[in-house]
């Protein structure tokens, strides 16, 4: 009988020691997790406050109107943020109109439409154009892009859509080839395969059951589409469009390259123009005082778009969940 006390108390000790063990265990782990959420809010707080502080002697000198100016010279030291904000938001919403349609039509077919034997090859595909750099991007749009627009593209549009009133004065001359409008086909080429990818990844989770029984009252794969897919997927889709949307509008090299880094506002899409990662990039090296203070000031306005797609996103789908 004593025997089997001792032990019975032998065995309580041992199960109090683990309990303390993993109890220490789970605090640490608590901790590690806690340290790793608060670092990366601290980087994003350093970033924010690294960026005001470089740009306030922008702001110290033109005042808000920095915002609003739209003439940018490094001799005269007078900059506006204008043409390089309008020319990225431009450049975004021409790319985004190009690749959202494109991309998810693309993963409709590859879930729907596509037979077997070319959906792993084309899946495969679509993933190796993501994984390009966008140098490459940059230097094809340059080479090939480029002369194709300035002596086909371009001459086609202004004989033909340049000559509608008032949809004509986004097609006017010049148009060299370099500018808003190429720029915005390498941007839509870049970000077309993340949205393809997630849009058939997202696809791919509609229940079979949905399907067949769509396809079993007699709807078209249009309709099974317009009326299954996307409505059950568009928190993704939402989420996938606004990747692609964030990758276009931070894009510096392949953009630099082809938009012609024009800093004045244009009224036509063909022209040369800027954005706020190209006039970085080209000016960053040799800008110091007011000027490396003014591209600062635009990175801290690249930022802010980037955090207003983000809440967009957020709304976007707290609205579907609502629905």
């Amino acid at each position: 009988m004593a025997d089997a006390t001792q032990t019975a108390g032998f065995q309580g000790l041992d199960t109090s020691a683990s309990t303390r063990k993993f109890r220490i265990q789970d605090r640490i782990f608590y901790f590690m997790t806690l340290g790793s959420a608060a670092l990366v809010v601290l980087l994003l707080l350093a970033i924010i406050v690294v960026l005001i502080i470089d740009a306030l002697p922008t702001f110290q000198a033109f005042g808000f109107s920095f915002l609003w100016g739209t003439k940018w010279s490094a001799p005269a030291d007078i900059y506006g943020a204008v043409p390089a904000v309008v020319g990225t938001l431009v450049s975004s919403l021409i790319a985004m109109l190009i690749a959202v349609p494109m991309g998810i039509g693309i993963a409709i077919f590859l879930t729907e439409l596509c037979p077997g034997s070319l959906r792993r090859p084309i899946s495969t595909a679509i993933e190796l154009l993501a994984g390009v750099p966008s140098i490459i991007y940059g230097i094809v749009g340059l080479f090939i892009l480029v002369p194709l627009m300035q002596t086909y593209i371009l001459p086609f549009l202004m004989m033909t859509v340049g000559q509608v009133p008032l949809i004509g004065l986004l097609f006017q001359p010049p148009a060299p080839g370099v500018g808003l409008l190429t720029a915005s086909l390498v941007l839509a080429v870049m970000i077309l395969p993340f949205i393809t990818a997630i849009a058939r990844d997202v696809f791919g989770t509609v229940p079979p059951m949905l399907r067949e029984s769509a396809y079993g009252m007699g709807m078209t794969t249009w309709e099974v589409a317009r009326h299954i897919l996307i409505p059950y997927t568009r928190r993704g889709l939402v989420g996938g469009i606004m990747l692609g949307l964030g990758r276009a509008l931070g894009e510096t090299m392949a953009v630099t390259f082809v938009i012609g880094s024009v800093s004045r506002l244009q009224s036509s899409i063909i022209s040369p123009s800027t954005t706020i990662s190209a006039q970085i990039a080209n000016n960053f090296g040799d800008a110091d005082g007011l000027q490396l203070s003014s591209l600062i000031a635009l990175g801290l306005l690249l930022f802010v778009l980037s955090f207003c797609v983000l809440a967009a996103a957020r709304w976007l789908i707290g609205r579907g969940d609502a629905l």
